[in-house]
């Protein structure tokens, strides 16, 4: 089994993940692009950063490898595609419906059987992130609401191959992805019109937002079960608009800042009950 030690400093990787990904909506708001010429053009860059983290280009392929890499450019694809089609909330707390299917998917594949801590701590979690966006969830937008649960489904694959990458490379699968996604989307980047705050923002994006948090993620899934770094992944709805409130002035209601607090509060349980569990088999 991991150390305790090992599984604190996995813990504190995917917080540092989570915060890093909260940070695309306040940057994303600060420029023009499509969503798509967005997703390429970072994507060049995290490629870099993952090409100077391993030193290397991935020569061997293997299914879950591949399937890694797969669900994760379905998962933003789905996820861009279905803010177009619904509203932001919706898109958000639906593709967050993962850790149900991580449950299936992680018992089935990895024989990582949840314990009744992580049961509560989803149910803490869901409260939270339902009183989080509950003011702005809707009926409306049909086909936008079933590709956000669609990407919920790919996010849980995604989850669950890299986890089954422990004893791999798992961040050979975010290469393939990035450069897959980058060499795609390439042309609607070439439609878009070049500043350079504009590429300061999207470098930002690509080096830190995607490249380093999938760094500290790829480095984490090692030793943090499937569902476990799902739950702690729902940070980063949370802090997206803290950024938003601090650089941009729109405040969270209410309601928002309870959800956000609960959504916290059910973070900390899960890890809480993962120490715990560590210590007892260390």
């Amino acid at each position: 089994m991991d150390s305790l030690s090992e599984r604190r400093k996995a813990l504190l990787f995917l917080v540092m993940a989570a915060a890093l990904w909260s940070t695309s909506g306040v940057l994303i708001k600060m420029t023009d692009w499509q969503p798509i010429a967005i997703l390429s053009a970072r994507s060049l860059f995290a490629s870099l950063v993952f090409l100077i983290y391993m030193r290397r280009l991935p020569v061997r392929f293997n299914r879950w490898q591949l399937l890694a890499a797969g669900a994760s450019i379905l998962t933003q694809f789905l996820f861009i595609t279905s803010t177009r089609l619904t509203t932001a909330a919706n898109a958000i707390f639906l593709q967050y419906t993962a850790p149900i299917y991580v449950v299936l998917l992680g018992y089935w594949f990895l024989r990582e059987r949840p314990s009744r801590t992580d049961y509560v701590s989803m149910l803490i979690i869901f409260t939270g992130l339902f009183f989080f966006f509950g003011d702005k969830l809707s009926t409306g937008g049909f086909y936008g609401n079933l590709l956000a649960i669609l990407s919920g489904v790919t996010s849980a694959v995604m989850m669950v191959s890299f986890r089954a990458q422990k004893d791999g490379a798992p961040e050979e699968s975010f290469l393939i992805a990035s450069l897959a996604t980058a060499i795609m989307g390439f042309p609607f980047v070439l439609k878009e019109a070049w500043t350079v705050n504009t590429w300061l923002i999207i470098a930002f994006l690509g080096i830190f937002q995607i490249g380093l948090a999938f760094v500290f993620f790829t480095k984490a899934i090692k030793h943090i079960p499937a569902l476990e770094a799902n739950l702690v992944s729902t940070l980063e709805p949370v802090l997206n608009p803290l950024w938003v409130f601090l650089f941009l002035g729109e405040s969270m209601g209410l309601f928002a800042l309870i959800g956000g607090l609960i959504v916290l509060g059910g973070v900390v349980l899960s890890a809480m009950g993962s120490a715990k569990t560590a210590k007892e088999n260390d």
